[in-house]
């Protein structure tokens, strides 16, 4: 039998017959059949917008894959470098092909003297920091006027070393405004996530080294967060890149949908939440009062997969060489005892509420020194990779820019009264 899928109007009686590829069926088909009549999908929940070939993300499986690659792998044998560049060009790179991007980023992590002293000196000082970054990474495309090139792949690619690079800096300068502490200069000698720790935690010494377990974490993390298909953020990212925006004003809208906490904020809530238990003995009263309704289980379950976050699994793991080096985080021992009693009980597994990265995420940061308004922040950098994969996978699409129709519900025509008559 065909894969496909009929489609009848019962008004007329007419029929469609639309193949199914790649998992989904081509709209236009149902368009042709029933002309102003839409698909109503709030939230896309049920809505591919896209074609892509950056992840892979089987949420039934517990699956995701970068350009083929299991996340497994990569979060292993990788580094976030290598994965950028996977995400980007879309194969692994070569030693010759890394050494040249890995050379590139770390020549480019300066940012120019008035983004740091005339614009980001001019916040508020108790400014949030992810507040700060948005607004940085717009304000680059004043710096660079050449991005607005966006066909000349050549300029496009300097605009996406420039970001991938310069957003670490943008951050970690952004933090320390927040703090009142002096600016720290990228160190060229450092690999990409040692130098973000240098850039963040440095205080007077000549070169600051940070402990390589910590490094390692980071840069796993960064990994795992480098894309996820089609969430909010993503789809910011394309939908003003469809306009042919350039990638630095494309990039802040993305950044602005992640500093949402609906989106970006979730590891902070789930260390509210553990706050809130304060310990193991009432864990079992906590998950009483989410099951009666009088709470939320947070970190646990997620929009797409309905199986193990294959990325929770790794971040547990992290955890325990985190806490090796930092010492353990008081409130692992809540976390681990909320995921033991939540995953042995019917209630949570029938509804396919498992740990999702954030559960474990916000607990590694935490114990490494960042305080939670980083959080988000530390999330815009890496995923500033996937951002770029999808604006040049759309733009190489030659991608119409995005217009989604609506369903009408408001008032029928009615006549304009002059003000004196209402």
């Amino acid at each position: 039998m065909a894969d496909t899928v009929t489609i009848t109007d019962n008004r007329t009686g007419e029929s469609v017959e639309v193949p199914i590829i790649n998992g989904g069926v081509d709209a236009k088909a149902w368009a042709k059949l029933m002309p102003g009549v839409w698909f109503f999908d709030p939230a896309f929940g049920a809505t591919a917008a896209a074609e892509s070939a950056i992840t892979e993300l089987d949420g039934e499986s517990g699956i995701l894959r970068y350009r083929g690659y299991p996340i497994e792998q990569l979060a292993e044998s990788s580094s976030y470098l290598e994965v950028a560049f996977l995400l980007i060009h879309g194969e692994l790179p070569t030693p010759e092909q890394f050494e040249q991007w890995r050379y590139d980023i770390t020549h480019h992590t300066f940012i120019h003297e008035n983004v740091r002293k005339r614009f980001m000196e001019g916040f508020h000082h108790d400014a949030h920091p992810m507040g700060m970054l948005v607004s940085a990474i717009a304000a680059l495309s004043t710096f660079y006027p050449e991005a607005k090139q966006i066909q000349d792949r050549e300029v496009l690619e300097r605009q996406v070393v420039r970001l991938v690079a310069k957003v670490a800096t943008l951050a970690a300068c952004a933090y320390r405004f927040s703090r009142g502490m002096p600016f720290v200069y990228p160190d060229n000698s450092l690999d990409f996530a040692a130098n973000f720790l240098s850039m963040m935690w440095k205080i007077a010494e000549p070169r600051y080294d940070a402990n390589p377990v910590l490094a390692r974490a980071l840069d796993v993390l960064f990994i795992l967060h480098a894309d996820h298909e089609q969430n909010c953020s993503t789809t910011a990212m394309r939908t003003v890149g469809s306009s042919h925006a350039d990638p630095y004003s494309a990039c802040a809208a993305a950044t602005a949908a992640l500093y949402g906490p609906r989106h970006g904020g979730a590891n902070e809530a789930v260390l509210r939440m553990l706050d809130e238990i304060g310990s193991i003995d009432n864990v079992d009263g906590f998950i009483a009062g989410v099951k009666a309704g009088k709470g939320k289980l947070q970190g646990f379950g997620h929009r797409v997969y309905k199986n193990y976050d294959p990325r929770a699994k790794i971040v547990k793991r992290t955890a325990y060489e985190v806490f090796a080096v930092t010492g353990k985080n008081p409130l692992l021992d809540i976390a681990l005892k909320l995921e033991e009693v939540a995953l042995s009980d019917s209630y949570f597994v029938d509804r396919r509420l498992y740990p999702n990265v954030d559960f474990y995420s916000g607990l590694i940061y935490q114990a490494m020194g960042f305080p939670m308004d980083m959080f988000t922040v530390l999330f815009s950098i890496p995923r500033t990779a996937g951002w770029l994969a999808h604006y040049i996978e759309l733009l190489d699409q030659d991608s119409r820019i995005a217009r989604p129709r609506q369903c009408y519900t408001g008032h029928p025509v009615r006549d304009y009264v002059p003000i004196a008559e209402r």
